[in-house]
């Protein structure tokens, strides 16, 4: 036997509430009485009775139009009465479901819900405490092993493809060459951030020898560098593929236009870059008195601007000893490989994604806000080749983590990053999936508002 509950707004006799418990409790002895000596006995039970509603309204179920039902003068004639509906365990399930959002509409509701501009409900020292203590420690022997591994790769390559010279293998050659170039730049890319050791010293040395080799001017580019990492996602303020304002895209000639927007030529921007930067800023790499630095790093400038002229130096002499063709097969091809290796991997993790990630401008813009805008890509087997440099959310969070052991501290933050961060869509062995994803943001991804706090890419 059940009572059927008073709702709040019933409640408007004059007798006071305690005694309609009182009363409750009198009957539930005889109730629980009953129902125990019928289970005993086999007999079906009688029908089950309802305490009519004193006052108010009540509705046949949750989604039907209420109806009053008769009032009685007080609690001392409470009568019997049938019930208006009761509704079965599967129309209950499925209005609990509706209610709290449980079922797969509820689900594809949240998921529209989803605002990536948000803020987000973490911290930076959230995720950080995520990441177990290990990801932070530098191996310097192991880093080097990495060094010592491309260097050899390269030089093997190099010996290998004038010794069989021939036309059907310099093309394999090049590519080969040009991804190991770009391994060599990422490297010396950890050694900028002080993730390859602790030993400053050290990080510069080889800094130096892997990019300077390169034609990269290892602390010119070191500090363009931080500057991107400490402003990512800034419209104005950030260093690398920062996004045009509508202005300066509307000044902008068609050399111009067609230099950051045509495929395939975004892919060799990077030397120009160097010497001249992004399109609405101004200064140079290789100029210890460019905006790009402050005076007390005029003198780290000027020494890289050194040992890349001394690297290009040795190419000159290289190319009267063994002939500008050998030269330019092999270092000058296999360079251009490179140079388009940095410009579309920079570019992915900035850039395509299938929803429009934010940009931000004033008070909406923090560094962790920023950070989350970039992208994890998967590049199959470039992954270990280029030292997962696709890894790049928390490569951006916590640039001091060294490169092998991104992947373990990505795994263990993603709980607490939530939808933030995006999973990378899943490579064959060689990332051709991405080439679509760059074109087709080529033709997207222009340029943002004039104002705005919270911006998003337009065309």
């Amino acid at each position: 036997m059940l009572l059927s509950p008073l709702l709040p707004n019933q409640v408007t006799c004059q007798e006071p509430l305690s005694f309609f418990f009182l009363r409750t409790f009198e009957l539930l002895p005889g109730i629980l009485m009953e129902s125990f000596l019928i289970s005993k006995s086999g007999l079906k039970p009688l029908p089950r009775f309802y305490i009519r509603p004193i006052t108010g309204l009540v509705p046949r179920n949750y989604f039907s139009k209420p109806r009053f039902l008769h009032t009685s003068k007080c609690f001392s004639d409470l009568k019997v009465t049938t019930p208006l509906k009761v509704a079965s365990v599967e129309e209950a399930e499925e209005i609990n479901e509706r209610m709290h959002g449980i079922n797969k509409l509820g689900e594809q509701e949240e998921e529209t819900r989803f605002d990536p501009a948000a803020p987000p409900p973490f911290n930076l020292a959230d995720v950080r405490a995520t990441i177990p203590q290990h990801c932070w420690v530098k191996d310097p022997w192991k880093s080097m092993s990495y060094v010592v591994r491309d260097v050899t790769l390269v030089l093997s390559l190099a010996a290998a493809v004038v010794y069989v010279n021939n036309c059907l293998v310099w093309p394999l050659y090049w590519v080969a060459q040009g991804t190991m170039f770009w391994a060599l730049f990422v490297l010396g890319h950890d050694c900028g951030h002080g993730s390859f050791s602790n030993n400053p010293k050290l990080n510069s040395l080889v800094g130096h020898l892997l990019h300077s080799s390169i034609l990269v001017p290892y602390h010119g580019w070191r500090i363009s560098h931080r500057i991107h990492h400490q402003n990512q996602g800034h419209v104005e303020n950030d260093e690398s593929w920062h996004p045009l304002t509508e202005k300066i895209y509307m000044s902008l000639d068609n050399n111009e236009l067609t230099w950051r927007f045509k495929f395939p030529f975004p892919l060799l921007v990077f030397p120009f870059y160097l010497w001249g930067r992004s399109p609405g800023k101004t200064g140079s790499h290789f100029d210890p008195n460019s905006e790009l630095f402050v005076p007390s790093e005029r003198k780290d400038v000027i020494t890289s601007s050194l040992c890349w002229t001394a690297m290009a130096a040795i190419l000159v002499g290289l190319g009267f000893t063994m002939g500008p063709m050998l030269l330019l097969k092999l270092y000058g091809v296999p360079y251009w490989i490179f140079v388009i290796w940095l410009d579309f991997v920079t570019y992915m993790h900035h850039h395509g994604h299938q929803d429009k990630l934010p940009w931000y401008r004033g008070k909406e813009w923090s560094y962790l806000r920023g950070g989350l805008t970039t992208l994890d890509r998967d590049y199959g087997w470039m992954n270990n080749i280029h030292h997962d440099i696709g890894t790049h959310v928390i490569h951006h969070l916590f640039p001091q983590i060294p490169h092998y052991l991104l992947i373990e501290a990505t795994k263990a933050a993603k709980p607490v990053l939530g939808k933030y961060y995006r999973e990378p869509e899943r490579s064959g062995p060689l990332p051709f999936h991405l080439i679509g994803v760059f074109i087709r943001s080529l033709k997207e991804d222009h340029y943002v508002s004039d104002t705005g706090d919270v911006v998003y890419y337009q065309n």
